[in-house]
This record gives structure tokens, sequence and C-alpha cells, in this order.
């Protein structure tokens, strides 16, 4: 009676894909972090010197660039290997100038719609834990089990910098909190499946836990709805 359709939304860096990839592995479900959508085409309309501001163009390659998810091709860390047009994009995708420009992109409603509707189909297959900031909202509104996980702008901040500091990037950690600010301000805003927690979600703050205390959380979380379907 576990959830067959999980759902994991939260702001930047709150640490939804470890949390997902973690879960998905205990309940052996697929992982889908849908945020990386976005992220792909934010990376090859900037590799293809697409303006990010012309929203025609980056609508039209949105519904028409090929993103294929693939197990980890390469022993450097990845959760999966991600390619656009057959080109390997995992760490491009990570980079800061991606970072910075990534929630415009997905603010942009035919850009949303290209992405929502992969994103739905695969999840209605069941067995799926997916990530993003609209799944339990917009993308999958009838998810078995929906869960907001949330952290302090410092804490989420702290985590990208450590990140950053880690892949080798010479960061300050003053700029990465401005820039989290900046992307929860737009997130938050825009008119197209704004960032915010579904009604019946569940609401998890990580501030101050390690990854296996939240791990931890969001397990008993889904034992208890678990055991409330077996009861109803």
């Amino acid at each position: 009676m576990t959830p067959s359709i999980i759902a994991i939304d939260g702001p930047a860096a709150s640490g939804k894909s470890t949390i997902g990839e973690l879960l998905a592995r205990k309940l052996e479900y697929l992982y889908f972090d849908s945020g990386v959508m976005y992220r792909v085409v934010t990376a090859v309309a900037l590799a293809r010197s697409i303006p990010i501001s012309d929203e025609v163009a980056v609508t039209r390659l949105a519904e028409n660039v090929r993103i294929d998810f693939l197990p980890a091709q390469v022993p450097d860390g990845r959760q999966f290997t991600i390619q656009a047009d057959g080109r390997d994009v995992t760490w491009a995708i990570r980079e800061r100038i991606v970072d910075v420009n990534v929630s415009p992109v997905s603010a942009y409603p035919g850009v949303r719609r290209a992405m929502s509707a992969q994103q739905r189909r695969i999840g209605l297959k069941g067995r799926v834990v997916m990530v993003g900031r609209d799944i339990g909202t917009v993308v999958l509104p009838e998810a078995d089990l929906k869960i907001y996980l949330d952290a302090t702008e410092e804490e989420r901040a702290r985590r990208r910098y450590l990140e950053r500091v880690a892949r080798g990037e010479e960061v300050e950690y003053e700029q990465v909190l401005r820039e989290i600010r900046r992307r929860d301000e737009i997130d938050s805003s825009r008119s197209v499946a704004p960032l915010k927690k579904a009604d019946d979600a569940v609401y998890l703050d990580s501030t101050g836990l390690s990854v296996a205390q939240v791990t931890e959380r969001v397990m008993a979380i889904v034992a208890s709805a678990a055991r409330v379907e077996r009861e109803t």
C-alpha cells in the first residue's frame, strides 16, 4: 500500500534531489527530477546563443529538443546521465550561468507546457518519486503523497555554496545567498505554476538536519501514508 506516485516540491537547494533519489532507491521506484528538464533547455539555449529573454525562441527550443535520462554513464558522482539531442549535458546544467538563468526559462508558459506534458506522462505510470516546484500543484495534483521540503534561505545558500566549492568553483557565500533569494522571488511570483505548497502536502523543514535525518523523516511520512491507505 506504499504510495505509488510521490511528489516532492520545494525551493532551490532545499534537498529535494538528494532526498528524492534516496527515497526512490529505498522504494525501488523511478527517481525523476523535473527541474533538470528546465536546466537542460536553459543550458542548450545558452550554448546555442539563444537569448534567454527571447520567449518565442526558447519555447520553440523546448518543444523540439530531445531530452534523454539514462543510467549514469560515467563514474564521476552523477546521479544519472542527461543528454540533449545526444550530447551529454549532465554537469553543464549545474553551472552557475544556468543557475542564474533557469528561473526565467521555467516561467515561460510554452516551456512549462512542453516540459509538464513529458513529466506527467512519466509520472502517471506510477512507482515514481518526482521532485520539482509544481509537481503536487500542477503536474501531478493526483499524487498519492505530496511533500513540501523547505529550509531557511541561509541554510540553502550554505548547501549550494559547499556544492560549488566542492566542484572547484571560486565563489563567495554572500553571492550564492543573493542568487538563492533572487531565485525564490522569481519562482514564487511567476504567473504560471508558481512555487507554493499544495494544500494537502506534508511540510518538512530540513534546516539543521543531516541527509540521514531528513531521509528518516520522509520514510516515516511514507509509512504513515501507507497506514492511512490500508485503514481506508
